[in-house]
């Protein structure tokens, strides 16, 4: 067997053609994405590159003309391995990390006749476009996965002292322009850069792989435990006017592996857009698509100050005014329709920051841009996907999956001697509804399909009931159902509904003192429902 596989490799370079190179500089040129590959080429043949390529790129400069080595006769090995190992050699990788200032390292270069390379530009297979096409099977995408290119990438970025790495097409006006302005040579300063740019290129490659591969195992998402590691892959939108404060600077990103929401909004009109805006119309949209039916949400600092579902937007949006048009000045409104022109005459008529919505009709469009500072923000319907709640805290992020789960009919049960009747229940479910996007403690009254007074983020929940009251009035109260977050630790919040003439309540339960509540509710003769489900929201 032994005395076969060196007959076989004797062979082999039998067959290898040496390399002809001159004393020039060397550039290593392998790219998937051609664009702009022949301009490069030429101009780092003028500024005193000789050029090394391999496969497609070679193929490519030798079909236009331009002169380049391939890389199987300066390593004198083919491409083996359908295509797997083409560069993967001392001879290209001794070329690239060799460091120009170790005496060990050029003593190795002359024994070994490893000719330095200065240029090494590579992009990588598109793992990410072919994993994206439907009918991608397994077999392609492992097929997809770069090797050889991150290799070369990683090398270059790693002795960026000695080597220039460029990944990006973008680029290459740039780095032609510096070997103009400085002899051909790149500067230290534009290698470093480039450097960091391109371990950035790899890390993003690397995660795709990652999730693409857990995506397709077992044991990844709901149900199925948190990974060990979450790496976050956030590219910026746009940098904002200001953050939570006008002397902090804030800007705006995406996560790129997610495909959907509010990071894939377009704004129509209106000023920029700042954290605040940014945070307040997440809430927004996510308070007004929870619900199937024509849905408004107006938000103030992330609470909706009201919210209603009619048979039209015009109706819920006027039904969401009404519950609160002090606060409502100046608020964020979000829309689960398409604006309409009758919709967008009535919201004219109120300050407000950002009308969110799927869409907004021609004339309300032509209504609403009248106002010159008002901010349109249009969001696609995406495919929703699962993602994860992050939280920052000093030092990392606590992660949960989303508060997403809906309440079936099925699953609440009643309480008291009374059961609500079919308006109140559908009251009851509309302000459960609302309650999840309202920090706790939360107290949400409804009538009619539209809140009339919310209780947000008190330290107590009789406090945040009180407020919902106030808020409601006498006459709005009455006859309304109650929504809490959470449960009653003790009958007070019973006792303060029953006093200002609410009707039916729905409430988690799980309190040691359920039985008080319950007893104050029949007493009272009000229904109440448990869930079994509270919606606590920090």
């Amino acid at each position: 067997m032994k005395k076969k596989f060196k007959a076989k490799k004797v062979k082999v370079k039998a067959k290898a053609k040496k390399a002809k190179l001159s004393k020039r500089k060397l550039a290593l040129i392998s790219v998937y994405d051609k664009r702009g590959l022949l301009r490069l080429a030429k101009g780092l043949i003028k500024f005193g590159y000789d050029l090394v390529s391999s496969g497609g790129t070679a193929e490519a400069l030798k079909k236009a003309g331009v002169k380049a080595v391939e890389v199987s006769k300066l390593t004198r090995y083919p491409h083996m391995l359908g295509g797997r190992v083409k560069t993967l050699h001392p001879i290209i990788h001794g070329g690239i990390l060799a460091n120009r200032s170790l005496e060990d390292h050029l003593k190795d270069m002359a024994k070994f006749k490893i000719k330095p390379i200065d240029i090494v530009v590579c992009n990588l297979y598109p793992f990410e476009d072919t994993v994206a096409k439907p009918d991608c099977t397994y077999e392609q995408a492992i097929e997809k996965i770069d090797i050889g290119g991150p290799t070369m990438v990683r090398a270059a970025a790693k002795n960026h002292k000695d080597v220039a790495v460029v990944i990006d097409p973008n680029d290459y006006p740039k780095i032609l322009e510096e070997l103009k302005l400085h002899k051909g040579v790149i500067t230290a300063k534009m290698k470093k850069e480039l450097a960091v740019k391109a371990f950035r290129h790899t890390q993003h490659y690397d995660t795709a792989i990652c999730k693409y591969l857990e995506g397709i195992g077992a044991g990844i998402g709901i149900g199925g435990g948190f990974p060990v590691r979450i790496n976050l892959e956030l590219e910026k939108i746009q940098d904002l006017r200001y953050g939570e404060n006008p002397h902090q600077k804030a800007a705006f990103y995406k996560d790129i592996k997610v495909g959907s929401g509010l990071t894939h909004a377009k704004q129509l009109h209106g000023k920029e857009l700042s954290f605040n805006n940014i945070v307040d119309m997440d809430a927004a949209w996510a308070a007004a698509n929870y619900f199937s039916n024509p849905t408004i949400a107006i938000i103030k600092h992330t609470n909706p100050c009201g919210s209603a579902q009619a048979n039209t937007l015009l109706e819920a949006y006027k039904l969401a005014l009404a519950s609160d048009p002090v606060s409502a000045f100046g608020g964020i409104i979000a829309a689960n329709r398409k604006i309409d022109s009758a919709t967008a005459e009535e919201i004219a008529k109120l300050f407000v920051e950002v009308v969110i919505a799927p869409g907004f009709d021609k004339k309300a469009l032509t209504i609403l841009t009248q106002k010159k500072n008002i901010r349109l923000v249009e969001v696609g319907a995406g495919e929703k996907v699962f993602e994860y709640d992050y939280k920052k805290i000093s030092g990392g992020f606590v992660v949960q999956e989303p508060d997403a789960a809906q309440l079936g009919i099925n699953e609440i049960k009643t309480v008291t001697e009374k059961e609500p009747n079919l308006g109140q229940m559908e009251d009851l479910f509309f302000a459960w509804g609302v309650a999840k996007h309202v920090k706790s403690n939360a107290i949400i009254l409804v009538k009619n399909g539209a809140t009339v007074g919310v209780g947000a983020g008190q330290m107590s929940r009789i406090d945040s009931c009180e407020i919902a009251v106030k808020k409601a009035g006498a006459d709005k109260a009455r006859g309304s159902v109650l929504a809490s977050d959470a449960f009653f630790p003790f009958p007070d919040v019973v006792e303060f509904a029953a006093k200002h003439g609410i009707s039916a309540i729905i409430q988690p339960g799980g309190s040691v003192n359920d039985q008080k509540s319950i007893d104050s509710a029949n007493q009272h003769g009000i229904a109440m429902v448990f869930t079994g489900r509270r919606h606590f929201k920090h």
